[in-house]
Order: C-alpha cells, then sequence, then structure tokens
C-alpha cells in the first residue's frame, strides 16, 4: 500500500524525516548513513505532508514499533523554513473500525470560504476491519492552534468506500488535494484500478462530507496497473510561480496528472475542462518515445503542494532504501524524505522542470570554486577544501568540441537505464563520460559517479544523464546499480549539473532541473572526512570545467 502523504491544497505542506539528534563523531561512527540536511525519522520505518497560518506541516506515515512496514499511523512535524524542523505528537493513530489496520495516504486540503475560513481538513485512506480501503476524514480539533496539534475522526467516517463490483476493494487509496471546479463543487482523485487498469477516479462534494462518484474517472490507462498517490494541479504555461490547486483551466495554464506506479512516478501534461472533467493529453502514460517521470532514480510516493506565501509550487518525495531489510532493520530505520522542489512548466512545454528550494542554500558553509579547467581524456581533479560527505555541488561544463560526436539507433533512446549500464563510468567514449565523483573514497576504490555522454540520433544531439552507483560500496550493493535518462538541451550551450550529497542520499538535477536522479548509496570507506569529490573525464575529447561552486552543508536542525 502506498506510503506517502498528500499536500494540502490551497494552502498546503507536505514533508517528512527526522534527522538524527546526535553530534558529530558518534553519529559518523554509529549512524554514518542518516541524513544531515534531508527529513528522516529518528528511527522506525517511515515515507511520504499543507501551509497553514506560515507554518509549513509535514505528515507522514511512520511504523512507532519498528523499521519494517506496518502500524501505519500519521507523524507531524512543523517548520517555518522547510528546512529546520519540529517534531510533534502523531496527528492521525488507528483507532476505529473504519482505520483500525492502519491510516494509509492522503492529502489536506484548505477549505476557504467564509463558511469555513480557510479550514484545514485531512482525507485519508484507512484500512478498515474488514480489510477494505476506504476514506477518511479528520479535522483540527482546535482551530486556533497555529501547529494544529491535535486532530478528530470525523462521525461520518467513512465518507468513500470501494463500489462494489467495479473496483477491487483492495484498489482504492490515497485520495489527493480538494479542487473546486467551475460549479463550485469539490473534487478529488481516488488511486484505483479498474479492470486490471490504473484509474484516477472522480469523486465530488458540495460540503467535503458527501461524495458522489463520478461516471467516468477523471483518466485511465490500459498500459498500467494499479495507481498509487495520484496528484492532480495546474502550471502557468509562462513563468515558474506557481498557482493554487483550485484555479480553473483555461489560457496561459496546463494540468499535470501524476501516478505512482512500477515503481516510479510517472506524470502526463494535459488540458483540463473544469465543467466537463475532461482531461485532454497529447502524451499518455507509458508512450512508446516519451515516458515523463519526475525522477529517474529512487522516488516515489511524492506529493505537490501549492505554497501560496512565496507562490510557488512545491513537490517532494519518499526515497526508499537500496539495501537490504536486514540491514534496515540493524539500523533501526528506513526511508527518508527527498529534499523540497520547486515545479514549474518548462519553456517547451512538453515537461516539468525541479530544483531544490531555495531555503537550503541557507546550510551552505566553506564555498570553493573551480573556473575555465580543462579536463582532457583520463582526467580526475579533486574538489578540496569541503566537507564531501555533506555538500552541495553546481558545476557547468563547455564541449569545445561536438565534431564527430557517436551515433545511436533511435531505439536505444528508449532505454536509457540500459544504455547507462552498457556504459558506465569507467567506459570511455568520443563525448563523455565526464562529470562528478562522489562519495568517493582516496583511492576511488569506492565511487558514485554522476555523469554525461553526448550522442547524436537522427541529425540531432542527445545529451544522457547517469547516476553509477555500482563502485559505491566495497561491503553493501544496492539494488539498483545504475539509473539514467536523457536531458533535453542543447549541448553546445554547456551542461550543467547540481548534486546534493548527504551521506547515503545523492540527489542530482542536470540541465537546471530537466532531468533530476536520486540514488542511495552505503559507502565503507568513503564516509565523513574520508569521502572526496571529483570532476572527471573518461572522454577521448577534452572538457572544460567553465564554472564549479562547491558547498560543506550544515547540518538542519530536526527534533
Amino acid at each position: 500500500m502506498a506510503v506517502a502523504v498528500t499536500a494540502a491544497a490551497a494552502v498546503i505542506l507536505v514533508v517528512f524525516v527526522y534527522g538524527d539528534r546526535g553530534g558529530g563523531l558518534e553519529r559518523t561512527q554509529q549512524q554514518p548513513y542518516r541524513s544531515a540536511f534531508h527529513f528522516q525519522p529518528h528511527k522506525n520505518w517511515m515515507n511520504g505532508p499543507m501551509y497553514y497560518k506560515g507554518v509549513y506541516h509535514l505528515f507522514y506515515q511512520y511504523n512507532p514499533y519498528g523499521a519494517k512496514w506496518g502500524n501505519i499511523t500519521w507523524a507531524h512535524s512543523v517548520s517555518h523554513n522547510l528546512i529546520h524542523w519540529i517534531h510533534l505528537p502523531h496527528a492521525i493513530q488507528p483507532s476505529h473500525p473504519f482505520d483500525i489496520q492502519g491510516c494509509f495516504s492522503g492529502s489536506a486540503t484548505i477549505l476557504a470560504s467564509h463558511h469555513h475560513h480557510h479550514k484545514p481538513l485531512i482525507l485519508y485512506t484507512g484500512l478498515s476491519s474488514t480489510n477494505q480501503q476506504v476514506q477518511n476524514l479528520a479535522t483540527p480539533k482546535n482551530m486556533s492552534d497555529p501547529f494544529l496539534i491535535e486532530w478528530d475522526k470525523s462521525s461520518h467516517n467513512p465518507l468513500m468506500t470501494p463500489p462494489v463490483g467495479i473496483i477491487n476493494p483492495n484498489s482504492f487509496r490515497d485520495p489527493t488535494t480538494g479542487w473546486r471546479g467551475a460549479d463550485n463543487t469539490w473534487r478529488v482523485v481516488i488511486g484505483g484500478e479498474i479492470d486490471g487498469h490504473g484509474a484516477a477516479v472522480l469523486y465530488k462534494s458540495d460540503d467535503f462530507v458527501t461524495w458522489e462518484r463520478a461516471h467516468s474517472p477523471l483518466h485511465s490507462s490500459n498500459k498500467t496497473n494499479m495507481w498509487e498517490c495520484p496528484d492532480f494541479y495546474p502550471v502557468r504555461v509562462h513563468g515558474k510561480k506557481g498557482i493554487a490547486t483550485s484555479t480553473n483551466g483555461g489560457v496561459g495554464i496546463k494540468h499535470v496528472l501524476k501516478a505512482s506506479f512500477h515503481d516510479h512516478d510517472y506524470y502526463i501534461l494535459g488540458t483540463y475542462d473544469t465543467k466537463t472533467d475532461r482531461f485532454n493529453v497529447t502524451v499518455d502514460f507509458m508512450d512508446d518515445k516519451v515516458q515523463l517521470r519526475y525522477d529517474y532514480g529512487l522516488f516515489y510516493a511524492s506529493k505537490s503542494f501549492y505554497d501560496p506565501g512565496k507562490k510557488r509550487r512545491l513537490l517532494w518525495g519518499w526515497v526508499t532504501e537500496a539495501d537490504s531489510e536486514a540491514n534496515q532493520v540493524k539500523r533501526g530505520w528506513s526511508g527518508l524524505q527527498s529534499m523540497v522542489r520547486s515545479v514549474s512548466l518548462h519553456k517547451t512545454k512538453k515537461q516539468l522542470i525541479q530544483w531544490p528550494v531555495k531555503e537550503v542554500e541557507k546550510l551552505r558553509r566553506k564555498k570553493v570554486s573551480m573556473k575555465n579547467k580543462e579536463l582532457v581524456n583520463n582526467s580526475v581533479i579533486e574538489v578540496e577544501g569541503i566537507s564531501a560527505s555533506q555538500a552541495d555541488v553546481e558545476v557547468s561544463f563547455h564541449l569545445p568540441n561536438l565534431e564527430g560526436v557517436e551515433l545511436i539507433n533511435e531505439n536505444m533512446k528508449t532505454d536509457s537505464q540500459l544504455l547507462c549500464r552498457r556504459m558506465n563510468a569507467s567506459v570511455g567514449g568520443k563525448t563523455g563520460p565526464f562529470g562528478l565523483l562522489v562519495l568517493a573514497s582516496k583511492n576511488l576504490t569506492e565511487q558514485t559517479a554522476i555523469f554525461f555522454r553526448v550522442f547524436k540520433i537522427g541529425g540531432k544531439y542527445a545529451v544522457l544523464m547517469c547516476s553509477d552507483q555500482s563502485r559505491s560500496s566495497v561491503e553493501t550493493p544496492v539494488k539498483e546499480p545504475i539509473f539514467g535518462a536523457f536531458v533535453d538541451i542543447d549541448p553546445s550551450r554547456g551542461i550543467s549539473l547540481r548534486t546534493l550529497i548527504d551521506h547515503s542520499i545523492v540527489e542530482s538535477f542536470g540541465g537546471r532541473g530537466v532531468t533530476c536522479i536520486t540514488a542511495r548509496v552505503y559507502p565503507k570507506l568513503a564516509i565523513a572526512g574520508n569521502s572526496h569529490i571529483h570532476v572527471f573525464n573518461n572522454g577521448e575529447k577534452n572538457v572544460v570545467v567553465s564554472t564549479l561552486r562547491a558547498w560543506s552543508m550544515e547540518k538542519a536542525h530536526i527534533g
């Protein structure tokens, strides 16, 4: 079952993960893989967010009793800046027949009207005593409490139950943030499976309590199975400012539908008619040539929300562990949250771009830089002077000569991960691989490589981005040794990369957020002060580091 918490509607918040309370040396020796500035629970299993009266709330699914999946509860943390977090008592726990077997994913919505005075509500999936997935409502007990610590469950629960004979009672979960249509009626989407295919099941309500299922799903697919954690929201065609979830469609607006399936978060873009509830797309899920994903690494069950204070759409996802369950139980915790990302529509209008929120830059310390450094074949240059296991690195590469780059067939573009496996960081080519080696040991026995290659396909340049974890640890292998995706940019204008390194998580943003890859690694040698960062080039053609800026990152306060 899904394990993420959705963001709120008009004002939302989504986040999770506690950092440890421990200090430097003891923390590194005992828990070298705990994140320092990514949200993570102190212990046990987590996954899985609203903005209300100046406070960001992070709701996340949590197992109070162990590092394995189970006993799912809504934990709760708050922040004023999306970086430093305060842990609060659990918000929602199993207690009634409609959720006694677990309180699973859901979303927060702000009911903005003269009747409700911007009242926050939570819709969540409960696993009932009869093993049905049902949708329930929770409301704040004390509206004057800015932290919204206590929540009451509605006496009307469950509000929505699986339609008999239409949807499998085990495939009906994860309600989205609510939005209002042109008729002023509230709508939400429930993740489901109809006739074996994924669907966003649409419900409508006048009061957010009594819900009626629409005759047709908002969207469905005959190329996928069950959709988990759907998300539906508008984006501007021009400009990077976000817009509220209930903003009606029309000129200058597109809508994003995201669904979690096949262990990844896929999305499609389209136009939404608020009068007919028709969502029209030109490129659908699992298209033969274009399969859009938020992230091409470990990133699942994500949720977005609109931040009205700074007028932006924010997103973050659940990042699973990549080693064995036995290791997770031994450590006493499992899973963390990605860095919160701003989301907007790319200028091509064909895909989204993502970028870490500006607030994370407040943690930067000890800046080092490099400029106009040429990397010849087999070059490896260390980036010295920062804490390499806890860093933020921005680098831009210039390619002086793109003549004679390798040609590949159009069909090879459909499986970028396979291409990265065949041409990993140690396999030299014409143009690339070049990029960063992070969490590297002194002699490079351990290394995680984030790199690029440039090809030509049908007369056009194609930039491949890979994250190679195959040599990340001499002791702990990861489930996926390499990730890859193409970056829709013109390499003649340079190729940029930003990477956030936080002990066991490596988040990389290629082409200013056009392509994102998140990886988990567990180095044995390259930890704490024994970790290093390098720029490298294993390609035949020279590459120039136009600019590189890197910072040590301070630890976030979470507790």
